[in-house]
């Protein structure tokens, strides 16, 4: 029987983490970055056979029934109950020759009929949205008229500012995400910290169908913990949008509304009466030293300091003391004298 090979990809360099082997035309390679399509599809970088390793490290080896090439497409039938079809797909993404491994699931996602609409929010000419600084692959809000800031947010993923405040904010989540939050109890932390704002809620990047659709944890307990939350915490909407965009487009809108009601009804009496405004974290110093290079310099001081995590207190007082003695900075390569901690 034929396999469809997953291995780590040996390239340290690279953001695609592993090498499909596909059992066609000799053994197509490709570059990508999950397993299999679970929850989006994956794109693919297709690579000579060559590069295909001597020894590979493998992650999973699937048995397929079928593994056919179909026009533009190859189908891919796997010998199992579930997740068993996918279809890695040749197309054309502007102008670019591009390879999509996608289940079906994650084309119906894809494909949600409908066209966003470009008219602006509220009718706010630009918008400036504070994204947060620890978000990874934040949205980019590319197709409206939107000013994004990366800033380190007290809570939330996304939100607003009027005079140094977060005035609303939006929490973003994946299922597989907002599943796991859920039942680590984290996500009621988060609610209790969403809900000291004016105005809060989580956007969610699929249907809340694909509850019931679990695998690995009862649905039940997934959506009755759902519904405990919603009633704990009724002023913070749980918003299921269906796709990513769908829910990028969902929190353009939540937040412009809510840059329009700061500014056409907070009033002073308000806000003295219990309306909950947090204070932005102060933005970081760009003139500050990079975390790396206090490191650096500890270790050619002497000075015992982690390889990650927080740099001691004291350490950096030594960095400052010693570079407020010395303010033309020696070389990199040189060894600073060590100081004196007392």
């Amino acid at each position: 029987m034929e396999e469809l090979l997953i291995a780590t990809n040996p390239d340290p360099g690279s953001r695609l983490r592993y090498l499909l082997r596909v059992p066609l035309d000799g053994g197509l390679v490709l570059r990508t970055s999950g397993t299999w399509p679970r929850t989006n599809a994956l794109y693919c970088h297709p690579v000579p056979a060559d590069e295909w390793p001597e020894v590979p490290e493998i992650v999973e080896q699937v048995p397929l029934r079928a593994c056919v090439r179909r026009g533009a497409a190859i189908d891919l039938v796997a010998d199992r109950s579930r997740e068993n079809r996918s279809q890695i797909v040749f197309t054309t993404a502007r102008g670019r020759q591009a390879v999509f491994w996608q289940s079906p699931r994650t084309r119906k996602q894809a494909r949600p009929a409908v066209s966003l609409p470009s008219a602006r929010a509220a009718g706010i000419t630009e918008l400036e949205i504070l994204v947060d600084a620890h978000e990874h692959y934040p949205y980019r809000f590319a197709s409206q008229q939107v000013r994004t800031t990366k800033r380190g947010l007290p809570c939330g993923d996304y939100g607003i500012a009027r005079e140094g405040l977060l005035v609303a904010v939006v929490e973003r989540k994946s299922l597989p995400d907002l599943v796991s939050t859920l039942l680590s109890g984290r996500l009621r932390y988060a609610l209790g910290e969403l809900a000291a704002v004016a105005r809060a809620a989580v956007v969610v990047e699929d249907r809340y169908s694909q509850i019931f659709k679990l695998a690995h944890v009862r649905p039940a307990l997934v959506a009755d913990q759902l519904a405990e939350c919603q009633v704990r915490w009724p002023t913070i909407p749980i918003v299921f949008c269906e796709t990513r965009p769908l829910a990028e487009e969902w929190t353009y809108r939540f937040l412009a509304a809510a840059h329009t009601w700061v500014a056409t009804t907070l009033t002073e009496g308000e806000r003295a009466a219990g309306i909950a405004l947090r204070p932005l974290a102060p933005a970081a110093d760009p003139s500050a030293p990079a975390p790396a290079a206090i490191r650096a310099w500890a270790r050619r001081a002497g000075l015992s300091v982690p390889e990650r995590g927080r740099i001691p207190t004291v350490v950096r007082a030594a960095f400052a003391q010693a570079h407020a003695a010395h303010p033309a900075a020696p070389s990199p390569d040189a060894a600073p004298p060590r100081p004196e901690l007392g």
